[in-house]
């Protein structure tokens, strides 16, 4: 019994890896009945000066349960107070999956000074991958534009592992007086590209095999509330088996790792609600941190889950870790079984090639 209970608590556990993508998991959103422009307009009101900034907020008030859009509420008289007399403030709440990529672009091809997510990482991927259109920059649609549109996060919800690379506070409140103050770096984003495919964009990590799949099998159980994470980190693993992969990096030669339990590329440091997965990692250095774990069996992420949360598992055996501008990954006899996701996102099998854009995005810092 006691051996049992290790290992339905390793489950419970290992759904931090996947969680996020039960939520981004939905029907794609339909565009023809979402008219984009006439809200951005209809919400700032009035005309704009040239010395205000106008700032597009991007809130999906469904997030965490409701609470995204109940915080939200309770925020606006202190984002109003802080910014309302040097910004066009926009409000613009989501309606489905994939609205906040529509709201993006939109907002950048108006020129809006920034774009700024309200919530936790799911919000926070979609606006990034609104900043891209056809492969390449929205802003390159408009060769006249004069400035550049910058992304902004205000973490609300859950919270944000991508926030906490950077060593920001889960306080609405604080990230406001950086958008206040409007200082801008630039931050690099990853892009995930497959035969016949769309490009994909993440800012933070993406992963494969285990920790994709328990987030894709969650995902089909939503009707039991919090208890899907639980059923779907059982189904993936008690199916679980580790993968031989071939793996590239940087265009060399390719090379064969056994036994692979996860692979998790890093453009950021955390991700699965604190795990701070690729410790090493910088958005802002031009490379991602790979981190492969081979030959990890259930008992493992018991044994060694506290050096997964603290970022000091590098040292541990059968773990590894590289830095790589490009890696292409292919799994070794053709199953197409190994999944893979970005930001908690599904997005399907191997083999996938990662490649890093430096300085992709001005980012309110």
């Amino acid at each position: 019994m006691k051996g049992r209970t290790l290992y339905i608590y390793t489950y419970i556990i290992m759904v931090y890896y996947g969680r996020t993508v039960a939520e981004m998991a939905k029907p794609s959103f339909l565009r023809a009945e979402m008219p984009i422009a006439p809200d951005l307009h209809a919400v700032r009101g009035g005309s704009s000066s040239s010395s205000r900034r106008d700032l597009v907020f991007i809130v999906n008030p469904r997030g965490a349960n409701g609470r995204t859009g109940k915080e939200w509420k309770k925020l606006l008289p202190y984002l109003r107070s802080r910014l309302g007399s040097d910004c066009n403030i926009c409000e613009s709440l989501t309606s489905g999956p994939h609205h906040a990529i529509d709201i993006t672009r939109e907002a950048i091809r108006e020129g809006a000074d920034a774009v700024i997510a309200v919530g936790g990482d799911g919000t926070l991927h979609e606006v990034v991958n609104g900043f891209f259109w056809r492969g390449k920059h929205v802003s390159h649609d408009n060769p006249e534009a004069t400035h550049t549109t910058a992304l902004g996060l205000i973490p609300l919800g859950t919270g944000s592992d991508f926030a906490r690379t950077f060593g920001w506070k889960n306080d609405p409140n604080e990230a406001i007086d950086r958008i206040a103050k409007g200082l801008r770096s630039r931050i690099d984003v990853g892009v995930i590209t497959a035969a016949n495919d769309d490009p994909h964009y993440f800012v933070n990590v993406a992963d494969t095999h285990l920790s994709a799949k328990a987030g894709y099998f969650a995902s089909r159980y939503k009707r039991f509330g919090n208890l899907c994470y639980v059923i779907g980190a059982l189904q993936a693993f008690l199916g679980h088996y580790n993968q031989d992969l071939k793996i590239r990096i940087n265009g060399g030669e390719w090379e064969v790792y056994t036994k692979v339990t996860a692979l998790c590329i890093g453009n950021a440091k955390f991700f699965g609600g604190g795990m701070k997965i690729t410790p090493n990692a910088n958005p802002s250095s031009g490379n991602f941190e790979v981190v492969t774990l081979q030959d990890f069996r259930w008992y493992d992420f018991i044994l060694k889950l506290h050096k997964l949360y603290n970022g000091t598992h590098l040292s541990v055996q059968n773990v590894s870790s590289r830095s790589a501008r490009s890696i292409e990954v292919e799994e070794i006899g053709g199953s197409s079984s190994v999944y893979v996701q970005s930001d908690g996102e599904f997005l399907g099998f191997l083999p996938r090639k990662f490649l890093v854009l430096p300085g992709a995005i001005e980012m309110i810092r």
